[in-house]
């Protein structure tokens, strides 16, 4: 089997969803392609919508238009999230910096999923926390308002968590410290809150320091392919018989890509091609030449 020519993944799952949170909370509108339009991302479409933003329907080759207000407004019913554990924990943060109250739930699953490790953290900064079950999962609402600075040490480390609360601490003007205990996990929002102009440290010691110093505008913003969604055709590109496939740009965030060093360890001949920085990620292209007779090696 030949492999030739050149292909695009879909959009980071990640990334669609603040993209789309980020968007919804700048004054004017913002324009997003390549956004990825599975049910979670369009979760987080429907509960902007909900608390004001204007966002156009996500669809397969479409640009998403998202009209922000600058800063959400009051639902006039509860937010489901579907099965979007990033939209709870992620939107949680933005909420918890309005002075309004919010209900949020979703399906079966999402309503087992733990809420305490971002809601304690949140309370602690100000917010008040409703639950309606000693579990602390949801349905709950959050009343939001004026935050005051958190230093945090997470229980577990998690992209959600931590995103969580450095969106609070964008939405409240305030600081925010987290160290997580087991390394580093996605640095997405961290990425993007510096392209804004946000001061966000990686100290020595494990602790990540934010500062509110930036603004968010409107902005455009093509969304990298998935790294996740890339594995498929770089995995059968490699074991096709001759060729090369192109899979055209795709997020290379280094806490995303570990298949391509043990890829690389195992013989695979996979180059990364013409890196840029686009929003604080790293986009590049993906260059698969199968690999030699001898691999995989028996």
């Amino acid at each position: 089997m030949q492999v030739r020519g050149s292909i695009r993944v879909p959009g980071d799952k990640s990334l669609s969803h603040r993209a789309l949170l980020f968007a919804a909370m700048a004054k004017g509108e913002s324009h997003i392609g390549g956004m990825l339009t599975s049910l979670d991302a369009r979760s987080s479409a429907r509960v902007l919508r909900q608390l004001g933003a204007e966002v156009s329907p996500l669809g397969e080759g479409r640009v998403v238009t998202v009209k922000g207000r600058g800063k959400l407004r009051r639902a006039a019913t509860t937010l489901n999230c579907g099965n979007s554990g990033t939209t709870t924990r992620l939107l949680l943060g933005l909420l918890a910096g309005h002075g309004f109250k919010a209900t949020l739930t979703g399906d079966a699953s999402l309503r087992k999923r733990p809420m305490r490790r971002v809601t304690v953290p949140l309370a602690q900064m100000g917010a008040r926390i409703t639950e309606t079950n000693e579990r602390g999962t949801l349905p709950l609402s959050i009343q939001g308002g004026k935050l005051k600075a958190l230093r945090h040490e997470m229980p577990v480390s998690s992209a959600q968590i931590k995103s969580c609360l450095l969106l609070a601490g964008m939405v409240g003007g305030v600081g925010v410290s987290v160290r997580e205990p087991h390394g580093r996990s996605r640095d997405h929002t961290e990425r993007l809150l510096r392209a804004f102009g946000y001061s966000v440290e990686d100290a020595p010691d494990g602790w990540i320091h934010f500062d509110p110093t930036g603004h968010l505008a409107p902005f455009d913003m093509q969304v990298p392919g998935d790294p996740s969604s890339a594995m498929f055709p770089v995995g059968a590109a490699v074991l096709a018989e001759g060729g090369e496939l192109r899979i055209t740009g795709v997020c290379v965030n280094p806490t995303r890509v570990g298949f391509l060093q043990v890829l690389g360890r195992m013989g695979a001949r996979v180059q990364v091609d013409g890196v840029e920085e686009l929003h604080g990620e790293p986009v590049a292209d993906l260059v698969v030449t199968p690999a030699n007779p001898s691999w995989p090696p028996r």
